[in-house]
């Protein structure tokens, strides 16, 4: 497997994505490029990634070959797009390592047009909550996970993918919080456990999240939201409300010793908060 195909929720957070072609896409953490290089296959009028990592950026560049697609190093949490200036942005999973979501989220609307959207993956506050990160056996001898530091927010230290990674620990509420501060309004959350059959472990543990937006202030022009994929449904938890976010929590991981719990998000942009 290579890329997206990777990601086994990605057919989930794909079906969140609007017409692609003509749009202009911002990858908001962007690795070897794979998103960027899909979405451009796609019919993107322009596609920029902004990644950290130089070795990543080197292998994205060398694997890209369509013009419409460019990169740029930058730490998220400075980077500040140009107002107005884009149609999608999408991050993956990326929220959970930042300190200052709540001004960047603030940015990432300010950057989208009307009509504009954010998808993003986030890995589940399930999984982001204990201080000691490790899985032990239940009576029965299923896999359980700590959450009772669910409520005490903050960071924590895990050694998922590399040794010492510092994530932030956010409640699902908190998330929701900041999008609607942001100026999102919330229409879609779905958590999601994956795919049955697909090799992924998913008993023993929560479903995921998905949420998608779209500027309030086109809300009256658009009641349908059409872009809403009523039939796209998964198995999974979904929370619908009168607005444009819609939103996934995806469960993942390794066959052992368990599965990791990932949050999908896909948000529009609304009118800029007072």
């Amino acid at each position: 497997m290579h890329g997206l195909d990777v990601a086994p929720e990605w057919d989930a957070l794909r079906r969140l994505l609007p017409e692609l072609r003509g749009k202009r896409v911002l990858d908001l953490g962007c690795g070897f490029g794979w998103f960027c290089r899909w979405t451009a296959g796609q019919g993107a009028a322009s596609v920029l990634g902004v990644e950290l990592s130089e070795r990543m950026l080197a292998r994205a560049h060398a694997e890209t070959r369509d013009p419409a697609v460019s990169y740029l190093k930058s730490d998220l949490e400075q980077f500040s797009p140009e107002a107005e200036a884009l149609d999608l942005a999408y991050s993956s999973l990326a929220f959970h390592y930042l300190t200052g979501l709540e001004s960047w989220l603030a940015r990432v609307h300010a950057a989208l047009a009307p009509g504009g959207v954010l998808v993003c993956s986030v890995e589940h506050p399930i999984m982001t909550a204990p201080r000691h990160q490790d899985w032990s056996s239940d009576a029965s001898g299923l896999p359980t996970w700590p959450v009772g530091a669910y409520l005490d927010e903050g960071p924590r230290r895990t050694n998922w993918l590399a040794e010492g990674i510092i994530k932030q620990h956010r409640t699902i509420g908190t998330y929701l919080q900041l999008l609607l501060a942001a100026g999102f309004i919330l229409t879609h959350l779905e958590e999601w456990g994956g795919r049955s059959g697909s090799g992924w472990r998913t008993s023993g543990v929560g479903e995921g999240a998905r949420t998608s937006a779209l500027p309030a202030d086109r809300l009256a022009a658009s009641p349908q939201h059409p872009e809403v994929d009523e039939s796209a449904r998964i198995k999974s938890a979904w929370l619908t409300c009168r607005s444009v976010v819609r939103g996934l929590m995806t469960a993942r991981g390794s066959l052992s010793p368990a599965p990791r719990i990932f949050q999908d998000v896909r948000i529009g942009r609304g009118p800029k908060p007072r």
